[in-house]
């Protein structure tokens, strides 16, 4: 039988070695990747621009490195799935529970969208549905904003490439310019919001839960119908879910 190492692609081989990289760095440099690959720095750009023709690499916020493209993302397993990960997030989705009152979830980013991976139900009559498994638009949710928050803007524009956005409701961010500007406003409060934007009369505020890069982060949500999620509530809120992140254990080596 033929090795099979008889039919590999040469180039191709490159750019699939470049793209395994970005599972282990957040950036790239063309002289980091050629380091890595042991490639000439020239090969290395020729495949980082291929890739980032395609998506699955896009230019960071110096310029002079790339990140991972939203190709790259999409194609990534969604955070949270692992049984070890869902083990680990128990104590923090009851103490989160407990604490708000409210539906709690823990969602992840795929591409433009979040999926909810886990949570507990509130207990109130009228609540949030608790929507383990669905997608939902990132631009119109707590959790989608407070995630898209920890991208680079250029990521951000690689992820909505026209200025206007869809609308899921009347309130939901309707242009690019206007989800920047909020993201940059998250990035020094470290919490998001959503009022009514996904869902009308649902209200909704979310805060980063560990994950250190894309490929491991997780938003911590708490989601409850607009009469109990006014401004006050929802800060109470956001500083309940921040103390049960704190309860999150660090990951085993």
């Amino acid at each position: 039988m033929a090795d099979p190492k008889s039919y590999i692609i040469e180039s191709l081989d490159t750019g699939l070695r470049l793209m395994r990289l970005f599972l282990t760095h957040d950036t790239l440099s063309v002289t980091d990747a050629a380091r890595e690959l042991d490639v000439a720095r020239s090969t290395a750009h020729r495949v980082l621009s291929t890739l980032e023709s395609r998506g699955f690499a896009t230019r960071d916020t110096s310029g002079r490195g790339y990140s991972a493209g939203p190709e790259l993302v999409t194609l990534g397993r969604p955070a949270g799935y692992g049984p070890e990960t869902r083990a680990r997030l128990q104590a923090v989705l009851d103490a989160a529970a407990a604490a708000t009152g409210e539906t709690i979830s823990t969602a992840a980013l795929i591409g433009d969208q979040v999926i909810i991976t886990d949570g507990r139900e509130s207990p109130h009559p009228v609540r949030a549905v608790l929507e383990t498994g669905r997608a939902h638009p990132a631009h119109a949710t707590s959790a989608g904003k407070v995630l898209l928050a920890q991208l680079t803007a250029e990521q951000v524009c690689a992820l909505y490439p026209e200025e206007r956005l869809p609308a899921v409701t009347g309130l939901t961010p309707a242009s690019r310019s206007v989800l920047l500007s909020e993201l940059a406003a998250i990035r020094t409060t470290g919490r998001a919001e959503s009022a009514g934007e996904s869902v009308r009369g649902m209200n909704a505020v979310a805060v980063l839960l560990g994950g250190s890069s894309w490929r491991d982060r997780l938003a911590l949500m708490a989601s409850m119908p607009a009469d109990r999620g006014g401004e006050a509530e929802l800060a109470r809120h956001s500083l309940a879910l921040r103390k049960a992140a704190a309860l999150l254990p660090p990951t085993p080596c």
